[in-house]
């Protein structure tokens, strides 16, 4: 199913899209190199996504880097892969500046070392005021670790006296977790074949559409992003409502723009 931009809205087209991007080292493995040489390639397919995502007019694109499990890979596949993230900060925070993309890091950075969490303040900053796309990068995250966060923040201020317990909504937990002032999740993506979302943003992705490929993540190309969009596209998003009342929301929508 390909991808006609000149025959679809920009208002069908998800707002923030998300990519668990799996599959670099089996990339690897299976051209007989070592797994370091996946993750490497990965960052092309990062740049080619960061493109595809300013072109289409996408507000914010969300990159699953490194998982809070991660740490139990093996040390030497750890540290090349904290490497690897500082060296893609260092080398490509400027191009996203150049091209007005804003870069956050979500996750708990305690773990990073020191270098590597001053240079993520250095690239919040620099890009901090930019107006394009809005790229997150997950790095030691984990769903069931933000929503934890938030119920901290959420206790805390419960006895402190700032909130009742009957305060405690699901805007109010929404509002404490990462990402809260950016648009909900509309596409999560999976790449490398498995079907799980593996602690990926649990608490965003409660209706977002899943899209899961056999492509691995260094495979992942511009062609291959246009037929994960084209799916999104093509599929009735319901959020637990009928298609009937879907249509009756939009009839009744544009009766008051008449008026």
């Amino acid at each position: 199913m390909a991808l006609n931009a000149e025959t679809i809205s920009q208002q069908s087209l998800p707002k923030h899209i998300a990519i668990i991007m799996d599959g670099n080292g089996r990339w690897a493995q299976a051209r007989h190199r070592p797994r370091v040489f996946g993750h490497k390639k990965g960052v092309d397919a990062v740049r080619s996504a960061v493109q595809f995502c300013s072109k289409l007019g996408v507000k914010s694109l969300t990159l699953f880097a490194f998982s809070s499990e991660n740490w139990r890979r093996p040390e030497d596949e750890v540290s090349t892969l904290m490497e690897l993230f500082l060296f893609v900060l260092t080398k490509e925070v400027r191009k996203l500046h150049k091209n007005n993309v804003k870069l956050t890091i979500i996750g708990d950075l305690s773990k990073f070392p020191e270098n590597l969490q001053q240079k993520v303040v250095d690239s919040e900053t620099l890009t901090q005021d930019n107006t394009g796309l809005q790229l997150n990068i997950a790095a030691n995250y984990g769903g069931r670790w933000d929503i934890t966060k938030a119920a901290q923040q959420l206790a805390s201020d419960v006895a402190s006296g700032k909130l009742q317990p009957s305060d405690i909504t699901e805007d109010a937990i929404t509002s404490r977790l990462s990402m809260a002032e950016q648009p909900e999740l509309d596409l999560l993506i999976r790449t490398g074949g498995d079907l799980r979302i593996s602690n990926f943003l649990l608490w965003q992705a409660a209706y977002a559409e899943l899209y899961f490929t056999q492509t691995l993540w260094p495979d992942f190309d511009e062609a291959a992003f246009a037929e994960a969009i084209a799916c999104y596209v093509s599929r009735e998003r319901r959020f637990g409502c009928t298609g009937e009342q879907i249509k009756e929301l939009l009839a009744s929508k544009q009766t008051e723009l008449k008026v």
